[in-house]
């Protein structure tokens, strides 16, 4: 195919060069007509060098016919709308020169500010609009390196749209546009940047997406400033949760400041004891731990682990108790204080639950195939209700070294399984069988498995779609 295009190229290059110019252009006119693309390059191209108010004017218009959304636009068809936006992108990036820079910049802006307006109607779940955006934002920055606009006109346009943009793809922060702005344009971008662009916080504790917009910008003008005092000052004035208090305790962390970062972290323990955060309390974990106060990062730890007595925490606690030298002691006090809880929400009744239950050992059948404990998890599958997909992951535990008890686990499990009546439950019905099937050709059961067959087929004679799925076991 390839030797055929380069012919073909040939050909038509040997035609073009006997075509007079006026033919030529005809030719480059039709196909323009019929190609958007080849029409914006022209248009940059053509452009005569004072009419650049001409230019921006025209391609502003072309920018407002591809961010046109007539409608909703689903994700289906979000490359309708992304694909010419990219085209304009193409194009855009032919004015990234010294002469033409500066036009770039307004134009990239204005297309930035409409594309942000037309996602409102467009789902855009495949980050189809939401690439083309960065290219606009990378073009955005790259002409603002080329045309060293005014700093303060810059720093006042860069603050409007970190701040108005409703979904803010693209940075427009002090950080990304630092080298840019200079001393002149950051002093200006801080000048508006101040508490009282804040507002007051909303008494009702709702989200205010202007207040958060500008104390990230306030950070970032801290951060590009390397200045750690007024990054913590910024942090310190909405302190609404303990993850607030995890923040600045990293900062000072990172800036080696442990003293003062342990101080945050505690007190954000103190503040929010109703509301604790896990995050902030593995930060003081690991700070107690280097400072040789190991009794208060377990106790920390176990404070985890009695809140919510699962796998995940058993391994935290399991780590850091093993670190210890501490977790046969602990191992026993977490599993007794398991067995507890378990027994107890048994128990407990209430108006919607007005009988004690069976308990529900799913979280200690986890624990026991985590330590590869057959014989717990075997117990516990086998003392209380347990998640269903844990029951199918003991029996493949199982299967190696106890065939005949992954067997019994198997066929206990395929009739609440082909009960949900379903074809995707009949499938994964068929898939345990199939395992029931070579274990017990594997121990010499072979009449017993045909039994078995024979009591599926009777026990689900009416679930036909299950019966076409078994035949071809």
């Amino acid at each position: 195919m390839s030797d055929k295009l380069t012919s073909q190229q040939r050909q038509f290059k040997t035609y073009l060069a006997q075509q007079p110019h006026a033919t030529l252009v005809d030719l480059l006119l039709e196909v323009a007509q019929r190609d958007d693309r080849l029409a914006q390059s022209l248009l940059v191209k053509s452009a005569l060098p004072g009419a650049q108010d001409t230019l921006v004017d025209d391609l502003r218009q072309v920018i407002d016919d591809v961010t046109y959304v007539d409608g909703f636009i689903d994700w289906r068809s979000g490359h309708s709308f992304a694909d010419p936006l990219d085209q304009v992108v193409d194009t855009l990036a032919e004015l990234l020169t010294p002469e033409r820079a500066a036009a770039l910049v307004e134009l990239a802006q204005y297309a930035i500010e409409q594309t942000e307006a037309a996602m409102e109607n467009i789902d855009d779940s495949d980050g189809l609009v939401g690439d083309v955006l960065c290219r606009l934002g990378e073009l955005h920055l790259k002409g603002c390196e080329l045309a060293h606009p005014d700093a303060s006109a810059l720093a006042e346009n860069l603050f409007h749209l970190e701040t108005t943009l409703p979904f803010g793809v693209c940075s427009f922060s002090a950080l990304t546009y630092g080298h840019v702005l200079g001393e002149n344009g950051l002093q200006r971008y801080r000048a508006l940047a101040q508490w009282d662009a804040l507002g007051s916080i909303d008494a009702k504790g709702g989200f205010d997406t202007h207040r958060f917009k500008v104390t990230r910008i306030m950070e970032s003008l801290a951060e590009a400033s390397g200045d750690v005092d007024e990054l913590v000052a910024i942090k310190s004035r909405d302190l609404k949760g303990a993850y607030g208090y995890l923040a600045i305790a990293e900062i000072l962390q990172k800036n080696q400041r442990a003293d003062e970062a342990l101080q945050w972290a505690e007190q954000g323990i103190k503040n929010y004891p109703d509301r604790p955060d896990n995050r902030l309390r593995d930060f003081l974990v690991a700070a107690y731990l280097q400072r040789k106060r190991p009794d208060e990062a377990l106790q920390l730890t176990w404070i985890q682990f009695e809140e919510q007595p699962g796998l995940a925490h058993y391994q935290k606690l399991q780590a850091l108790a093993s670190q210890l030298g501490v977790w046969p002691a602990q191992r026993v006090r977490a599993l007794t204080l398991l067995a507890d809880v378990t027994a107890r929400e048994a128990s407990t009744t209430s108006r919607y639950k007005p009988k004690p239950s069976v308990p529900d050992t799913s979280r200690r059948l986890a624990i026991a195939l985590w330590e590869n404990d057959l014989d717990a998890a075997w117990a516990a599958a086998h003392s209380g209700d347990c998640q269903q997909g844990l029951r199918i992951s003991l029996a493949q535990a199982l299967e190696a070294t106890r065939p005949s008890d992954a067997v019994l686990l198997y066929r206990q499990l395929v009739p609440a399984i082909v009960g949900q009546t379903n074809n995707e439950a009949y499938a994964r019905a068929v898939v345990l069988i199939r395992a029931v099937k070579l274990l017990m050709t594997g121990l010499g059961q072979n009449s017993q498995w045909l039994d078995y067959l024979t009591e599926l087929r009777t026990a689900f004679k009416l679930k036909r779609n299950f019966i076409k799925l078994l035949e071809k076991v």
